[in-house]
Protein backbone atom coordinates (compact mmCIF):
# COMPACT_ATOMS: atom_id res chain seq x y z
CA UNK A 1 0.00 0.00 0.00
CA UNK A 2 2.34 2.59 -1.24
CA UNK A 3 0.87 6.04 -1.51
CA UNK A 4 0.49 7.98 -5.12
CA UNK A 5 -0.47 11.09 -6.37
CA UNK A 6 -3.73 10.43 -8.71
CA UNK A 7 -5.16 13.54 -11.61
CA UNK A 8 -8.67 13.24 -11.06
CA UNK A 9 -10.35 14.15 -14.32
CA UNK A 10 -13.39 16.12 -15.29
CA UNK A 11 -15.10 13.33 -16.84
CA UNK A 12 -14.85 11.16 -13.33
CA UNK A 13 -12.14 9.13 -14.51
CA UNK A 14 -8.35 9.32 -13.07
CA UNK A 15 -4.60 8.44 -13.55
CA UNK A 16 -2.16 7.75 -11.32
CA UNK A 17 0.89 10.00 -11.28
CA UNK A 18 3.91 10.56 -9.43
CA UNK A 19 5.21 7.83 -6.52
CA UNK A 20 5.09 9.79 -3.00
CA UNK A 21 5.75 7.31 -0.28
CA UNK A 22 6.35 4.13 0.85
CA UNK A 23 4.40 1.75 3.32
CA UNK A 24 5.28 0.08 6.16
CA UNK A 25 4.71 -3.18 4.75
CA UNK A 26 7.44 -2.84 2.14
CA UNK A 27 10.92 -4.34 3.30
CA UNK A 28 12.81 -4.44 0.00
CA UNK A 29 14.81 -1.03 -0.76
CA UNK A 30 13.67 0.67 -3.99
CA UNK A 31 10.75 -1.36 -4.46
CA UNK A 32 7.23 -0.81 -4.11
CA UNK A 33 4.77 -3.48 -2.28
CA UNK A 34 1.90 -3.17 -6.01
CA UNK A 35 -1.13 -1.60 -3.86
CA UNK A 36 -2.04 1.98 -4.58
CA UNK A 37 -3.36 4.75 -1.88
CA UNK A 38 -3.94 8.27 -3.02
CA UNK A 39 -2.01 10.63 -1.15
CA UNK A 40 -2.96 13.80 -3.30
CA UNK A 41 -5.69 14.45 -5.94
CA UNK A 42 -5.17 16.61 -8.22
CA UNK A 43 -8.29 17.57 -9.99
CA UNK A 44 -8.15 18.07 -13.45
CA UNK A 45 -10.52 20.72 -16.50
CA UNK A 46 -9.56 18.22 -18.85
CA UNK A 47 -11.63 15.03 -19.90
CA UNK A 48 -9.68 11.88 -20.45
CA UNK A 49 -8.26 10.28 -23.81
CA UNK A 50 -11.14 7.93 -24.16
CA UNK A 51 -14.40 10.82 -23.50
CA UNK A 52 -12.54 13.33 -25.84
CA UNK A 53 -12.21 10.97 -28.44
CA UNK A 54 -16.03 10.23 -27.85
CA UNK A 55 -16.91 13.73 -28.11
CA UNK A 56 -14.68 14.62 -31.84
CA UNK A 57 -17.00 11.45 -33.21
CA UNK A 58 -20.07 13.25 -32.24
CA UNK A 59 -19.12 16.03 -33.37
CA UNK A 60 -18.59 14.43 -36.62
CA UNK A 61 -21.56 12.90 -36.22
CA UNK A 62 -23.65 16.46 -35.99
CA UNK A 63 -21.32 17.48 -39.30
CA UNK A 64 -22.37 14.70 -41.21
CA UNK A 65 -26.60 14.83 -40.40
CA UNK A 66 -25.82 18.55 -40.81
CA UNK A 67 -24.83 17.71 -44.66
CA UNK A 68 -27.25 15.13 -45.00
CA UNK A 69 -30.67 17.68 -43.70
CA UNK A 70 -28.63 20.45 -46.27
CA UNK A 71 -28.39 18.04 -48.98
CA UNK A 72 -32.12 16.99 -48.78
CA UNK A 73 -33.42 20.29 -49.28
CA UNK A 74 -31.04 20.66 -52.27
CA UNK A 75 -32.89 17.91 -53.71
CA UNK A 76 -36.57 19.45 -53.32
CA UNK A 77 -35.00 22.07 -55.64
CA UNK A 78 -34.12 19.71 -58.08
CA UNK A 79 -30.43 19.07 -57.23
CA UNK A 80 -29.70 15.05 -57.44
CA UNK A 81 -27.41 14.20 -53.85
CA UNK A 82 -27.99 10.36 -53.28
CA UNK A 83 -25.03 9.12 -54.08
CA UNK A 84 -23.81 11.42 -51.28
CA UNK A 85 -26.45 10.70 -48.77
CA UNK A 86 -26.06 7.25 -48.89
CA UNK A 87 -22.47 7.90 -48.23
CA UNK A 88 -22.59 9.90 -45.20
CA UNK A 89 -25.04 7.35 -43.81
CA UNK A 90 -22.59 4.84 -44.19
CA UNK A 91 -20.20 7.38 -42.05
CA UNK A 92 -22.81 7.80 -39.44
CA UNK A 93 -23.49 4.22 -38.87
CA UNK A 94 -19.39 3.85 -38.93
CA UNK A 95 -19.39 6.65 -36.46
CA UNK A 96 -21.99 4.86 -33.81
CA UNK A 97 -20.57 1.50 -34.01
CA UNK A 98 -17.00 3.35 -32.61
CA UNK A 99 -18.85 5.66 -30.23
CA UNK A 100 -19.85 2.22 -28.92
CA UNK A 101 -16.97 0.50 -29.08
CA UNK A 102 -15.32 3.11 -27.16
CA UNK A 103 -18.48 3.86 -24.42
CA UNK A 104 -17.82 -0.10 -23.57
CA UNK A 105 -14.07 0.33 -23.27
CA UNK A 106 -14.50 3.39 -20.62
CA UNK A 107 -17.07 1.37 -19.16
CA UNK A 108 -14.59 -1.73 -18.96
CA UNK A 109 -11.50 0.61 -17.78
CA UNK A 110 -14.03 1.93 -14.93
CA UNK A 111 -15.34 -1.75 -13.84
CA UNK A 112 -11.59 -2.66 -13.36
CA UNK A 113 -10.70 0.02 -11.18
CA UNK A 114 -13.81 -0.42 -8.73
Amino acid sequence: MCFYDQHQMSCGDYKWSHFRQHCSKEYRTGETCGMKLVMNTIQKDNKCKTCTKIDVKHGRLRKEEDRIERWYKEEQRGHQRGASIDASKETISKLWEEINDLQWERSQAQMQTR
